[in-house]
């Protein structure tokens, strides 16, 4: 959406933790330009969950759902010039926002939201195995730390006793 984070982070606050109902109330009651399209977001969580419930048969009962978290983040930014006295130009960045919806369902346990986050891990993802470091790389950069220490003091007992 074509409106900075910030913006739309001050109308996402007002519907975080509402039933979904109880949101969309607020929404169309609020004065701010990103309400609608936020209003548009959540009318589209609300039918897909509808839609998973009525066609997937997926256990979902619509009346309990409630929004579980949203977020506004930045999206790519677009950079534009405005023209400026004596012939110059000034630059400024035009703001969009990326907005994540996640809906769910009171009362479960399962603490899963009925639409996915990109981003989020998922309990069968494996993790890398870390590398192994070897011990000989530090044992020769301690010495070479060592040496170069040794020969700089060196050099400075020789200027001291060529000025003497």
């Amino acid at each position: 959406m074509r409106v900075t984070p910030q913006k739309a982070r001050l109308v996402l606050d007002l519907i975080k933790g509402r039933r979904v109902e109880d949101a969309l109330n607020t929404l169309i009651f609020t004065k701010k330009r990103v309400a609608a399209t936020i209003e548009k977001l959540l009318r589209s969580a609300l039918e897909n969950a509808n839609y998973l419930s009525s066609e997937k048969n997926i256990d979902v009962d619509v009346d309990q759902l409630y929004v579980k978290s949203a977020i506004a983040n930045d999206g790519p930014r677009m950079k534009r010039v405005r023209p400026a006295p004596m012939g110059r130009a000034f630059r400024y960045v035009r703001r969009i926002s990326h907005i994540e919806l996640v809906l769910a369902e009171r009362g479960r346990r399962d603490h899963e939201g009925l639409a996915t986050v990109v981003g989020e891990e998922s309990g069968h993802a494996k993790k890398a195995p870390a590398r192994k470091k070897s011990g000989a790389t530090k044992h020769t950069h301690a010495k070479a730390k060592g040496k170069a220490k040794s020969d700089k003091s060196k050099s400075k007992n020789k200027k001291k006793t060529a000025a003497k």
